[in-house]
Order: C-alpha cells, then structure tokens, then sequence
C-alpha cells in the first residue's frame, strides 16, 4: 500500500512538472516570436490588459510605440484589426458597443477620410458626421477621436466614454497611446474649452471627431 501511494505521488508530480513545462514552453515561443520592438523597453508587457472599460471592453499593452505584430484579433469571429493598436481597440468597441464596424485602413490617421460606418445586422451604411477641433457641434459618447499623421507617422484614434461638460472634462479608451495601466475604467482626460460656441479639445495633433448622427444605443 505504502509502495502504491508513493507511486500516486510521483505519478501526480510527474504530471504536474510536465503541464509546467509545456506552458514555459508555450510562453518562451511566443515570447521568442515576438519583434524586439516589443519586448525591449516596454511600458507595459505586450498584451498585458492595461484597462476594462465598464462595458467590458478591455484594452491590451502594445509595449511601446514602435511594436507591431502582424496579427490578426476576431471578436466572436468577426475582424477587429491587428493586436494591439489603436484602430482594433476602436473597431472592437464599435462592434460590442454599437454593432458596428468599418473597412482596414492603413494607419490611424486614415480615419479621418471614413465617411460611413457599417451595421452588422444588417450590412447598412451608417453616416458618420466629421466635426473638427473648434467645432460648435459638441463630443459625446461614442465618438472617434482622430489624431494627425504628425503624430508618430501614424495618427493615432480613441473612443470618447464620457464628456463632463461643467469641468471640462472628455474622459476616453484607447490602446497603443501611452500603454500605461488606466486610472480607472477609462484611459485618460482631455480637458477641453468651450469659446464661443465652439468645443477645443486640448490635445496635440487631434484632428477632430467622427460622430453617427443621432447616436446608436
């Protein structure tokens, strides 16, 4: 009996070291697949979850500026854009949020040019109004801030959460900007002005916003 019990054991430890030994396995490969941009001077580990906003929708370390993975990310098999920049987290929101999505664009700053989204559901046109920074039409949840291409040669894009229009205060979800861990269930602030008439959104390089008229809920 003594003998069988010690079998188990060394049975189970065997059994434990091996599952160990796959995932390291598993871990150094990926680890080795990826670029140096992205595993030298990393803010944040690539694809560690930096934030969750309190829809649920989580935004993933890029590790820094300069890394690009050429690999394609699916939310329930539907294409959201290569991990993890900042057009696939924008894509990705618009899909769990509003059920909807738009066509590849080659860098960030590209967006600015979309004049339509498309509905999932049905495969419709949605218009989207262009509003930019100086605008009297005012940022609200949901629309896409676009960045030019002076920053960093790309642009860069970011979902608005919410606008605080008494502290003057556009709070908003983003990946590959800053890849530090969110303060809260959003990435950052943009203080914002309004004078005479007109919303400035105090951030270098924004371009304006992208807004579906009327909203989709």
């Amino acid at each position: 009996m003594a003998q069988q019990n010690m079998l188990h054991r060394l049975m189970r430890r065997s059994a434990f070291l091996l599952l160990i030994g796959v995932y390291a396995s598993s871990v150094s490969a990926e680890a080795l697949s990826l670029p140096q941009d992205c595993t030298e001077s990393c803010v944040t580990p690539y694809g560690a979850v930096l934030g969750t906003t309190a829809d649920g929708t989580q935004s993933y370390s890029n590790c820094q500026a300069k890394c690009v993975v050429f690999d394609p990310n699916r939310l329930d098999g539907i294409y959201t854009g290569i991990k993890w920049q900042c057009v696939e987290f924008t894509r990705r929101w618009l899909i769990r949020n509003r059920g909807l999505t738009f066509g590849d664009v080659d860098v960030a700053a590209d967006m600015w040019a979309l004049n339509s989204l498309t509905r999932l559901r049905d495969q419709a046109s949605v218009p989207l109004k262009t509003y930019e920074n100086g605008s009297p039409q005012q940022p609200r949840r949901g629309d896409l801030l676009i960045y030019g291409r002076e920053f960093l040669g790309t642009g860069h894009a970011a979902i608005v959460l919410s606008v605080d229009y008494r502290k003057g205060i556009v709070r908003v979800a983003e990946q590959n900007f800053r890849n530090q861990k969110w303060p809260g269930h959003y990435a950052r602030s943009i203080q914002f002005i309004s004078k005479n008439g007109r919303y400035w959104l105090l951030d270098a390089y924004l371009l304006g916003w992208k807004q579906v008229p009327g909203g989709v809920e």
